[in-house]
């Protein structure tokens, strides 16, 4: 019998991919505020429903819960903060209070997180036991959106990613950076020494197939590539990807001035590798970034 898959955040840059990879392997519903736009992006062989109109769970088999608010695309405002926090944590209590109320919950909950959760960390390794978290806002987000899922631990199998850079040629933080590179205005930001830990986006969909198909997969995932990279050696490796220069820097007051305090995204980093996935089993085809934008339609 086919499995059904409820996905939130089906037009965001990893949900617009999962429904390729899904379909027509499971049966989809996709959770949006605007169906008739969804139906537009992702096409009529699935189901869409509103917030409002999920009133149980009890024939879904899998919830994939990437929905929020994008964290860096404007100034953290107050109110900004707001809509990032609770555009994460209300529908995901939502979701948890679903599981919790069904009489045959789903068997498996993967819920979104990212890397910020860590906050800035230097040069160290930080694998999913690291503990020692720096306290910013990206933690705080991260950690209350993890707290709030693990509630469904009692009742379906959990599974948090906690995510890095996804480089796709479909949108995200690449896309952003890809205007100045082709223009040869491209380079490091900052000092360039802060760690940028990436996921290519085929590896990005094949980690979540992973953790739906691994019953035995629980907890948290750092969903990156085995090899973090430099700003600096990023931008020299995606300079060549080019065929343009690489010797403009971003200084750091600059990007405080034009974004303020989320410039702290870019201007600080985290060595993180994704142990659990790699002791798991799990077998990452772009483990390299040559490789990983090689791939990409640049």
């Amino acid at each position: 019998m086919t499995q059904h898959i409820l996905l939130t955040g089906g037009t965001g840059l990893i949900g617009r991919q999962l429904v390729k990879k899904f379909q027509g392997a499971y049966q989809i519903t996709v959770l949006s505020r605007d169906p008739s736009r969804a139906q537009r992006l992702l096409g009529s062989e699935i189901n869409y429903l509103t917030l409002d109109d999920l009133s149980s769970l009890e024939d879904v088999d899998v919830v994939i819960n990437l929905a929020g608010e994008p964290i860096a695309d404007k100034r953290w405002t107050d109110s900004q903060k707001q809509r990032i926090c609770h555009s994460r944590w209300d529908i995901t209590q939502k979701l948890v209070d679903l599981i919790k109320a069904a009489k045959n919950p789903p068997h498996t909950f993967i819920s979104g997180s990212a890397i910020g959760v860590y906050g800035r960390q230097g040069d160290t390794v930080v694998t999913e036991t690291f503990t020692d978290f720096h306290d910013e806002f990206s933690r705080e987000v991260c950690q209350k959106w993890e707290d709030i899922a693990f509630q469904a631990n009692e009742f379906c199998r959990v599974c948090i990613l906690r995510t890095g850079v996804v480089l796709s040629e479909e949108g995200g933080a690449l896309a952003k950076m890809l205007m100045p590179f082709r223009l040869g205005l491209g380079g490091p930001i900052g000092t360039g020494k802060q760690f940028m830990a990436w996921i290519h986006i085929e590896d990005m969909l094949n980690g979540i197939a992973f953790l739906i198909d691994s019953r035995s997969a629980q907890g948290v995932y750092n969903l990156t590539s085995p090899n973090p990279n430099t700003n600096h050696f990023f931008s020299l490796a995606l300079a060549r990807r080019l065929e343009r220069p690489c010797i403009f820097k971003v200084p750091a007051f600059v990007l405080k001035t034009l974004m303020g305090e989320s410039s702290d995204l870019v201007l600080h980093g985290q060595k993180v590798v994704p142990e659990k996935l790699l002791t798991e089993g799990f077998t990452f085809h772009y483990p390299e970034l040559k490789d990983a934008l090689k791939a990409l339609d640049l």
